[in-house]
């Protein structure tokens, strides 16, 4: 089947991926597309679509029998594969999760969670990064926006990724530890196209050692500070009908329960 990638124009406006000032392989997969970062040898973005009308429930559509698997278009040392996984508490952690891209025929969400075990589409996260702390907040974003009453067309689009700082540390020689990840919500409510930014860390003041046996937090942050945080840019979101509250210089805000966001 033709694979359906990322639609910048899922949400009826124009929506550009991230723009990476590095030059890694641009790859399309069912229901989403990823940038990778040539040096770190994992994405530097994913950028995927829901359809939350024609969403599958995730245990509809069975995980047995996928394996995690290097993508064979491109060499294998540009990915990060089991060698850092075996043996130890990192979980292969989804950037892009398996449960968003079950949508579509019954064969397209066949083909996006078969996708999804790509290991250009997974990053080395410990299982506190999962659990995120406070009640699993980071991945309950996409449900508690697919719950609002407001929402149109139940289709939201995500830009994520995991912050790939020059000092996080190395681990077995093979991969330097992501200390945080990011994630954007984009969403059509009242006649408007509105985002959200988070950064799940255990702490925004920079330090420089972080415990990964510690609680990760979401926080929902200004625009500015995650493209400073990343390196990326997100130009399409500057021309969205109310950019304002994307751009304000407010401090980072913890966010315990998902419903607190004012969608």
């Amino acid at each position: 089947m033709a694979v359906l990638a990322y639609d910048p124009s899922f949400l009826r406006t124009p929506l550009s991926a991230p723009q990476s000032p590095d030059e890694g392989a641009l790859l399309d997969y069912a229901h989403f597309t990823l940038q990778m970062h040539p040096e770190r040898r994992l994405a530097a973005w994913v950028a995927w679509n829901i359809d939350g009308l024609r969403l599958f429930p995730s245990d509809s559509i069975s995980r047995s029998g996928e394996d995690f698997r290097l993508d064979p278009r491109i060499p294998a040392d540009v990915q990060t594969g089991e060698a850092a996984y075996a043996d130890n508490d990192l979980d292969r952690g989804h950037v892009a999760r398996r449960s968003d891209l079950l949508w579509g025929t019954l064969e397209e969400a066949r083909a996006a969670n078969h996708d999804s075990f790509f290991f250009t589409n997974i990053t080395p996260q410990h299982q506190d990064f999962n659990q995120s702390g406070r009640g699993g907040v980071w991945g309950l974003l996409e449900n508690a926006v697919l719950a609002q009453e407001g929402l149109e067309d139940r289709r939201l689009t995500l830009f994520a990724g995991p912050v790939l700082a020059d000092d996080d540390p190395l681990y077995r020689d093979v991969v330097r530890l992501p200390r945080e990840h990011w994630k954007v919500v984009v969403y059509r409510m009242a006649g408007q196209v509105r985002a959200k930014c988070f950064v799940l860390s255990q702490d925004l003041d920079g330090i420089e050692s972080i415990d990964f046996l510690d609680d990760f937090d979401t926080w929902l942050v200004p625009l500015d500070l995650l493209e400073g945080k990343t390196g990326l840019t997100f130009p399409s979101l500057q021309s969205l009908a109310a950019p304002d509250e994307l751009r304000e210089a407010l401090p980072p805000v913890l966010v315990t329960d998902p419903e607190q966001v004012a969608w």
